[in-house]
């Protein structure tokens, strides 16, 4: 992971080769709001021109990936496609869905957060308050189906990964390390912190999108009580989806 720093101002990008059948996009070498909003802003505006002989977009932090089919279209084409949209490319927050994930935090579910309230010298009420008060942005999609990388966590929550990683996290955990935040989806190794659980499926094959998460979207965490949490984890068992995005504009 590229490591956080100040925005990269630069609004002309670096074109990668990444094989003979893909193009690299990067916006700058650090982890910015700003950057990735202008890397979400390029892919929305490429698959909105339906350009042929491209065949997958893949954002990240601070770059596009564009695989193409080469005997459709050269590399020449697409940086001079990629060149004519820069100028209305945006670095203001997209038109990506908002959603309001409820969580449950501390004791069984969240084994990391009297640790994480330890070690950033606040109590676990106040790191939950913190936690759960902002509004986080999916930069990009992570090591698993599902999971978006969510950011820029508070500056009083940034603490490194786990010394000792975890050979199994359970899905729907929360957790955190470095500015970052996400949610597992599946049970893994992990050796990010873990603040609590949410019971939501965030990958799941019985759905027409199994996948709720998209780059560009937000998150917002709201805690739960237990019974709350078991009533949703039935319901989201029988195939409910549980939550609905919302607009971007109401985490405005």
């Amino acid at each position: 992971m590229p490591p956080s720093g100040p925005e990269n101002t630069s609004t002309g990008p670096r074109f990668l080769t990444a094989g003979d059948t893909a193009l690299v996009v990067e916006f700058g070498t650090v982890v910015d709001r700003a950057i990735n909003r202008r890397v979400t802003s390029l892919g929305r505006a490429l698959r909105d021109a339906r350009v042929a002989g491209i065949v997958d977009l893949v954002p990240t932090f601070r770059s596009l990936m564009v695989h193409f089919d080469p005997t459709v279209i050269r590399r020449a084409e697409i940086e001079a496609r990629v060149d004519a949209l820069l100028p209305d490319l945006s670095d203001e927050a997209g038109s990506g869905r908002l959603w309001r994930v409820p969580t449950l935090y501390g004791g069984e579910y969240g084994p990391d957060l009297e640790d994480v309230a330890e070690r950033t010298g606040l109590s676990p009420e106040k790191v939950v308050e913190i936690h759960s008060g902002g509004t986080y942005e999916c930069y990009m999609m992570g090591f698993m189906p599902g999971l978006g990388y969510l950011g820029v966590l508070p500056d009083e929550l940034a603490l490194p990964r786990r010394t000792e990683p975890r050979v199994r996290v359970p899905g729907g955990s929360v957790a955190i390390a470095t500015n970052l935040t996400n949610i597992y989806t599946k049970e893994s190794p992990g050796g990010w912190h873990l603040l609590g659980r949410t019971p939501i499926e965030l990958f799941d094959l019985r759905r027409d999108e199994p996948i709720l998460l998209n780059a560009g979207d937000s998150v917002q965490f709201y805690e739960i009580d237990e019974t709350t949490y078991r009533d949703m984890r039935a319901r989201a068992d029988a195939g409910d989806p549980v939550i609905e995005p919302q607009d971007a504009g109401a985490a405005s």
